[in-house]
């Protein structure tokens, strides 16, 4: 059984920092992107950054130059550094991550519980 925990979250001023970890672990032959969603209340989901496996990256122009988003693939983590962080970035956050097992079936996206990221003004 595959499950993914993230930790990190937590209560920031403006213009703070938090760094969101996220840790795959079970029966995983591969993982291939693993990245990180938000959402607000009364908001959708939203991409907020996603990286391949080799180190291909992709963010939403709303964290760009702000936050950085890293992989250790030796432990099957994923992690979101996030930098000048403004009232806006208030959400809930959730990893993803496109996980192989090692029965071999076909890619399938697993979701974390997600952790409350707070930044007040």
């Amino acid at each position: 059984q595959v499950q993914l925990v993230e930790s990190g979250g937590g209560l920031v001023q403006a213009g703070g920092s938090l760094r969101l970890s996220c840790a795959a672990s079970g029966s995983i032959f591969s993982i291939n992107d693993m990245g990180w969603y938000r959402q607000a209340p009364g908001k959708q989901r939203e991409l907020v950054a996603v990286m391949s496996r080799g180190g291909w990256t992709n963010y939403a122009d709303s964290v760009k130059g702000r936050f950085t988003i890293s992989r250790d693939n030796a432990k099957n983590t994923v992690y979101l550094q996030m930098n000048n962080l403004k009232p806006e970035d208030t959400a809930v956050y959730y990893c993803n991550a496109k996980i192989i097992s090692r029965a071999l079936l076909p890619a399938v996206p697993y979701w974390g519980q997600g952790t409350q990221v707070t930044v007040s003004s």
